[in-house]
């Protein structure tokens, strides 16, 4: 499969895990994320990408430089066929949502929400005016918070809940162009973000809290994405893909 493959925050974690199995299917990769160039995490992820990947400093939240983005993709690799917008953040203070500050909400709406909706937007866009018979997709990593609340965790559920309808309305716009829509959905996946509260974690899982009994991978939100990609579930556009190794079927 060629094409490019734009991964928000795909220098490392979940994004990192996507962009290498989509390396691994043919894909050219690019990497957009906050931190500059030379920064250590960046470094790391392109090694780990074998150097072929093209990385783009770009704010998520910062949605007028998203033309800028795509044009600087587009001159590097061509045009844009799989997005994932998969760059997000956590909460800044857990606590009672009765004292969630307004502040800590729009934070996290801006990367989670808006900046996810308003790039998904700009590359459709793109996508239906090149036209082409040609499959493209679009994929939007949220999380379980989607659908199973945390009250200590409000603004972040409410952004995951609300990019899973962004999902659905994209979808339905953009069956009929032959551009599929996805939503992945992580389950307790093991990366930086998840790292303070490993030992909560460990505990829990060993409780039983994940039928897998482990910690889902990187690597296991980059395998559900590949199929998506390359267009073999093209006609389940606007499915939700749980990755979370049965934490969200509902047991008694």
């Amino acid at each position: 499969m060629s094409g490019v493959a734009l991964i928000t925050g795909g220098q490392q974690g979940i994004g990192l895990g996507i962009a290498q199995a989509l390396q691994g299917a043919g894909f050219r990769i690019a990497v957009a994320s906050l931190p500059e160039a030379d920064a250590p995490s960046v470094q790391a992820g392109l090694a780990a990408l074998d150097g072929g990947a093209v990385y783009f400093t770009h704010d998520v939240s910062d949605i007028a430089a998203i033309p800028r983005l795509l044009d600087h993709v587009e001159t590097a690799l061509g045009p844009v066929t799989a997005l994932v917008n998969n760059a997000g953040v956590g909460v800044p203070v857990r606590g009672d949502l009765l004292d969630l500050q307004p502040e800590n909400w729009d934070f996290v709406q801006n990367i989670n929400l808006r900046g996810a909706f308003f790039l998904a937007q700009e590359v459709a866009r793109r996508m239906v005016t090149q036209g082409g018979e040609n499959y493209r997709s679009i994929s939007f990593v949220t999380s379980v918070s989607a659908e199973m609340a945390s009250p200590e965790r409000a603004e972040y559920c409410v952004s995951k809940a609300g990019a899973s309808m962004v999902v659905k309305l994209f979808a339905a716009r953009l069956a009929a162009e032959n551009i599929g829509v996805f939503e992945i959905r992580p389950g307790v996946i093991a990366t930086e973000m998840t790292a303070g509260v490993k030992d909560k974690y460990d505990a829990r899982i060993a409780d039983g809290l994940i039928p897998a009994a482990r910690w889902g991978k990187p690597a296991d939100i980059g395998q559900a994405v590949v199929p998506l990609a390359t267009g073999q579930m093209a006609y389940c556009s606007g499915s939700v893909i749980a990755v979370d190794g049965g934490l969200s079927i509902a047991r008694l």
